[in-house]
């Protein structure tokens, strides 16, 4: 809704008018409005009648009742005065008592979820009600004992209690009936007896459908060990957790521990990961709503967790300034990085946004996942490949996109070790065509995206994007567009990556194939990557190689053996895990940054920026055209030529 339509409705619904439906607000939100410029109106439910008829016996029974207490249970002992003064008071009483219970919200409250401050709420309530009843009485001038407030008081609050309370217990004894004649109950273990773990607890005790029962809780804080939880024994440390799922027939452990960060939490996985349980993961207390729908967010363990490093966070708010109402082009945008690329640029106001991709099928998947989410979004979906010059040239002269994002390459290693000029054409001669019409077009921002395999390549592909930094390195020097790469490692869930090949190879029963017991890689989320691809957009200078810090390296062997086990399998036993030997062009171990290169920091501290490496460009770029020509003409040596080129590329001959 825009600004001036926003204040018309305002004033509209200020002056107290209606509106026809799709004037200002319409439809459901046409309601709120009026809820929201008219909030004493009071929407009547059954649950308020049931409870108004109920208080309305308890302030009768209350009344009466506190004069017959008064007096020992003894009829013929009540003073009629007093019985004539409580009778002609009621209709009074009656109504400041409905009147005080409103204004403590005993009448809106969802009772299923009562605890502590509704208790406190009916106290303050029943208190109130009490003395404004014997403020009036004495006004009046009329006869009461002085104790009759008190009696009245402790009355009322018992009778209110028990209807307010009495919904929840029965509810409480149906479920439990419900769990223990279930055909198949679930016995859970909570790792967490925190505030975390006792709403996942009231929650299974809540839901009539739960045929879960927490049997035993684990925590690390020694202070909870031998003591309850809301009826719950906590049992001990992270590592006694084994021996409890044995004593306690345990088939599913609930993480509920918010604020460990993901060193601690690969920890505890890694350990409930032994005992053969199905795992969960509970996310943040906060993101919950008053304790409702707690086990409805449980999560499984998603292989992310067992990276040993906390999640890149990046404030794209605060950095996608630059795309704003901008035209921006993603060369790959199908793919598994330029589709998400796409995805956020949608969702952070990009103006324009051209997807340009070779493969048809992944350009229309993301066509219609943005079409659906986004369906104002000012989108061109075009088809082509970045090695076709004349069709770079059209869309560049066409659509004079302001940013680029360059996404498109062949990224498989082991396939472009058998089509080595492939990689060459695609990812070096592509990427020298888009750049060039960037520059020629004067596009504002050129990001590249490059990998790991750049540095110390042992393989074509990661040789060929090195030639790609070079190649904005060089262009980036004499052009008015800001050119930067961006390199990480690998992307859990990416095409191609060994995360989904890894599970396809679980999925029907193994083996699962790994080429060398102890070869490493350092992984990131796809949305982590494309955080940092946009990010570098903002920092883009001069031909930059922005690197991320992404902690500790993984064993592919671990990994495969953790999702396994994840997966409810013991590796070696249900699972066989084979070990196939490395591949031509792939080594043990991946570095992120060429030692002369040299880092500094960048206002992220997990980001930093390689200083570049000098070579003569005017010898480069007749390379260029040597590497153009070698690869159209299929050339059995074209890797002699990218190593005359780039010296540190080794290869076997």
């Amino acid at each position: 809704m825009k600004g001036n339509e926003y204040s018309k409705a305002a004033a509209t619904a200020e002056a107290g008018q209606a509106q026809p439906d799709g004037a200002g607000f319409s439809g459901s939100w046409a309601k709120e409005g009026k809820e929201r410029f008219y909030p004493w109106r009071i929407h009547v439910s059954r649950s308020m009648l049931i409870f108004l008829a109920l208080d309305l016996l308890a302030i009768v029974a209350a009344s009466f009742a506190s004069i017959w207490v008064r007096h020992e249970f003894q009829i013929s002992m009540i003073d009629p005065a007093f019985v004539s003064t409580v009778a002609w008071y009621l209709p009074v009483n009656i109504f400041t008592t409905f009147l005080v219970y409103y204004l403590f919200s005993l009448y809106t409250t969802l009772w299923k979820y009562a605890g502590i401050t509704e208790l406190c709420n009916i106290t303050a309530a029943a208190a109130m009600s009490s003395l404004l009843q014997m403020g009036g009485i004495l006004i009046c001038g009329k006869p009461i004992f002085r104790s009759y407030v008190l009696l009245y008081f402790v009355l009322m609050l018992a009778e209110t209690v028990a209807t307010r309370f009495s919904y929840r217990f029965l509810r409480l004894v149906r479920n439990k009936y419900f769990r223990a004649s279930a055909d198949r109950r679930m016995n859970l273990m909570v790792v967490g007896a925190g505030d975390a773990g006792a709403a996942v607890i009231k929650e299974t005790r809540l839901s009539k459908e739960s045929t879960r029962k927490v049997c035993c809780m684990i925590d690390r804080e020694p202070s909870k060990w031998g003591k309850r939880l809301l009826g719950v024994p906590i049992v001990g440390d992270v590592a006694d957790i084994p021996e409890a799922v044995k004593k306690y027939h345990i088939q599913k452990i609930l993480i509920t521990i918010p604020s460990a960060n993901r060193r601690a939490l690969r920890e505890i996985v890694t350990v409930c990961q032994t005992t053969g349980c199905e795992i969960n993961i509970l996310p943040g207390i906060y993101q919950l709503i008053d304790g409702e729908i707690v086990t409805s967010r449980l999560r499984n363990v998603k292989f992310e967790d067992l990276l040993a490093r906390e999640p890149v966070k990046v404030d794209l708010d605060a950095i996608l300034d630059y795309i704003q109402g901008k035209t921006v082009l993603v060369t790959g945008g199908g793919g598994s990085i330029g589709s998400e690329i796409c995805r956020q640029l949608a969702g952070h106001g990009v103006g324009k946004l051209i997807i340009f991709d070779i493969y048809e099928n992944n350009a229309y998947s993301i066509q219609k996942q943005l079409e659906w989410e986004y369906p104002s979004l000012d989108m061109e979906v075009l088809i082509g490949s970045v090695r076709n010059e004349s069709r770079l040239k059209d869309i560049f002269e066409t659509y004079r996109p302001e940013i680029v994002f360059h996404a498109a390459a062949h990224k498989h290693v082991p396939l472009m070790e058998d089509s080595p000029n492939e990689a060459i054409k695609n990812n070096v001669i592509g990427t020298y065509l888009t750049a060039q019409m960037a520059s020629r077009y004067r596009a504002r921002k050129f990001i590249l995206i490059s990998t790991d395999k750049a540095v110390n390549p042992t393989n074509i592909m990661g040789a060929s994007k090195r030639l790609c930094e070079m190649v904005i390195q060089m262009i980036g020097k004499k052009s008015e567009t800001e050119f930067a790469a961006v390199r990480f490692g690998n992307v859990l869930g990416s095409n191609g990556s060994v995360i989904p090949l890894f599970r396809k190879q679980i999925e029907q029963g193994g083996p699962v194939t790994v080429t060398h017991p102890e070869i490493i890689r350092y992984f990131m989320t796809i949305p982590e990557a494309v955080s940092l691809v946009l990010e570098a957009g903002a920092y883009a200078r001069d031909g930059e190689i922005f690197v991320l810090n992404m902690g500790e390296p993984v064993k592919i062997d671990d990994l495969a053996r953790n999702m396994i086990r994840l997966s409810g399998y013991e590796p070696d036993v249900d699972i066989m895990i084979k070990y196939t030997g490395l591949r031509p062009g792939e080594k043990l171990y991946e570095e992120l940054l060429m030692n002369e290169e040299g880092m500094k920091t960048t206002e992220n501290d997990r980001i930093f920026v390689g200083r570049q490496i000098d070579f003569d460009e005017e010898t480069f770029e007749q390379s260029l055209l040597e590497l153009a020509q070698a690869s159209s003409s299929e050339s059995r040596t074209i890797r002699e030529i990218v190593h005359r080129i780039v010296p540190e590329y080794h290869y076997e001959t």
